[in-house]
């Protein structure tokens, strides 16, 4: 038996009062609920979540979601429990997002979704997999790990028996595929092409490097395989563990870390808000139809700090992406997925059942591609096992 609401609460009275909240609290150059162009396949609304919210917790909820927590960030998730993960990796540029949202008088909703799904497309062992994915469908047209995630909210989800995928909202499914930049190919055409992103979308890019940036930085110091002394002409840094140590003197180490990454993730927030303020003074814009209009992306960070944050990117770049150790795991788990995809390609009854059957509406690399990239770290490194170790048992007699 339902409970019973309250009789100032009934039906849809919940919804409407958050609908409500959100006309009166936005900004008119955000993205509103109410507004939304809907989802593929009509839907009743809930009658006590927006959809954005019920967005979100469509993506808390999915599988591929789920498997973002034995995904590489950079390091490989047996490497060590401390390392981010991509499930960390998004809660941490989810919360990122809705602080510069809040401020900016944005759609907080929505920035939580886009930046929980923004990675959900990624196949294992993080760009390094989605590297070697390009290469073994580039008669298919390539891979790209925002399409996929836009194939995944649509297509390969399996939740509902009335409908494919997750029938997302048009802004949530429009921000996946516009993470970054949008791709020239027939699937992203009813995104509108020639609108440029909402600005929730721009600042979940924008909380993305934000948040990877530093993270990844306080990951490689925690790995040794980057040290305090590296870091000596990196300007952010340098700013930031400077007032740390003098505002706390000499404490413990990795305390006076945690507190500089932190510094250098409230300097980089605090710089976009107030820049992205400015821009949209400057640009002229009043309105979501002045944001779908817009020549320059208003979201961005002042010219000193986009060039500190540039140096590094670059930094990381050079002595934590393309240090050794890291590319031994990287060319490892190109190999991996190589393997997987080759042999399934050869003799596609090693497939499960289930994925077989697929066979016949899709091509049979596509069919091969979403399941590769729907398999964790974990999941792929057993698999490989599974399949190419001659010691390796399939039974247990």
């Amino acid at each position: 038996m339902k409970p019973e609401l309250k009789p100032d609460l009934r039906q849809d009275e919940i919804r409407k009062k958050l609908e409500d909240r959100e006309n009166r609290e936005l900004a008119e150059y955000a993205s509103s609920s109410i507004k939304s162009r809907g989802r593929k396949y009509p839907e009743k609304e809930h009658p006590y979540r927006t959809a954005f919210q019920r967005d979100r917790d469509r993506i808390i909820h999915s599988s591929a979601f789920r498997r973002l927590e034995y995904k590489t960030q950079v390091f490989i998730y047996h490497e060590g429990d401390y390392y981010r993960t991509r499930l960390t990796h998004s809660l941490e540029t989810a919360q990122i997002a809705r602080t510069a949202a809040r401020v900016l008088k944005l759609n907080e909703d929505l920035c939580e979704v886009l930046a929980l799904a923004h990675d959900i497309g990624h196949p294992p062992f993080g760009h390094s997999g989605e590297q070697v994915m390009n290469r073994l469908l580039a008669e298919q047209g390539g891979f790209n790990h925002n399409l996929q995630g836009l194939r995944i909210v649509e297509v390969l989800e399996d939740r509902y028996p009335q409908f494919p995928g997750l029938n997302l909202s048009f802004e949530v499914r429009e921000g996946i595929v516009k993470h970054t930049r949008l791709p020239s190919c027939a699937e992203t055409q009813e995104y509108e092409p020639d609108w440029a992103p909402t600005l929730e979308t721009l600042v979940v890019d924008k909380s993305d490097e934000i948040a990877y940036s530093n993270h990844d930085l306080d990951d490689a110091l925690r790995s040794k395989m980057i040290d305090l002394e590296d870091l000596k002409d990196i300007s952010l840094w340098n700013l930031c563990f400077s007032q740390v140590k003098k505002d706390y003197g000499k404490g413990q180490i990795r305390s006076l870390i945690h507190e500089t990454i932190k510094t250098m993730i409230n300097s980089e927030v605090g710089d976009l808000i107030q820049t992205t303020f400015e821009n949209l003074e400057k640009f002229k814009i009043k309105t979501l139809d002045d944001v779908r209009k817009a020549k320059t992306p208003p979201v961005q960070f002042s010219k000193e700090m986009g060039e500190m944050h540039e140096e590094l990117r670059a930094f990381l770049k050079e002595n934590l992406y393309q240090h050794y150790k890291v590319v031994q795991m990287n060319e490892k788990g190109k190999r991996i997925i190589q393997d997987l995809f080759n042999t399934y390609v050869d003799v596609p009854k090693q497939l499960p059942p289930h994925i077989q059957k697929k066979i016949g509406q899709e091509s049979l690399k596509r069919v091969v591609c979403d399941y590769i990239v729907g398999m964790t770290d974990h999941f792929a490194l057993d698999e490989h096992k599974r399949l190419f170790d001659p010691d390796e048992r399939f039974l247990t007699l």
